[in-house]
């Protein structure tokens, strides 16, 4: 595990695997959600809660899901902010979290080290996206004071992006591009 070096509080890993993965031809969880808590999980995010949603029957049986919070999400078919504000809603519950990192299931190319380097930066105000050549992505951490406002305002398949498109100002960008490549897994 990576150190948390400036980070305030414990930062929780959050990945969204509840989608049906129709351009994919399934949904993904069952095939990239454990390299995807493995990254958090060793990245230095505790705890880890994973959003799951179509396939998750499937996920659970192929996926080791010891020591994560799984949360189903029944409306997974509203979009990814159905999915984010069930997962801040879920850390909103442990006092001990000052921010979440976000990771999408379908980024295999996220590494530890770029979680490590977002976590640094993480306390209860912060928002903070990794960059890929100085193009916003993936993962994302929010801090705790922006969860209520979040929750309240996400909706349809978009998650935070309209949040910080908003804050934009307050926004932390942390190139991650020598350490982790910012794709997303569509096809197979």
């Amino acid at each position: 595990m990576i150190p948390l070096g400036g980070a305030a509080g414990r930062v929780a890993g959050l990945v969204l695997a509840a989608g049906a993965g129709r351009r994919y031809g399934g949904p993904k969880a069952p095939v990239f959600l454990g390299p995807a808590l493995r990254v958090l999980r060793d990245g230095g995010c505790d705890p880890i809660i994973a959003v799951l949603g179509a396939g998750a029957r499937r996920t659970r049986a192929v996926v080791d899901l010891a020591g994560v919070q799984v949360v189903d999400n029944p409306g997974w078919a509203e979009g990814m902010a159905s999915s984010l504000r069930l997962g801040l809603s879920t850390a909103a519950r442990l006092p001990e979290v000052s921010a979440v990192c976000v990771h999408l299931v379908d980024m295999p190319g996220v590494s530890a080290l770029a979680v490590a380097r977002l976590l640094a930066q993480a306390h209860a105000s912060c928002l903070t996206r990794a960059c890929y050549d100085g193009e916003p992505g993936h993962p994302v951490v929010l801090g705790r004071d922006h969860w209520a406002e979040i929750i309240e305002t996400t909706r349809g398949d978009q998650g935070a992006r309209a949040y910080l498109r908003r804050h934009a100002g307050h926004v932390t960008a942390v190139e991650c591009g020598d350490v982790a490549g910012g794709y997303d897994i569509d096809e197979r």
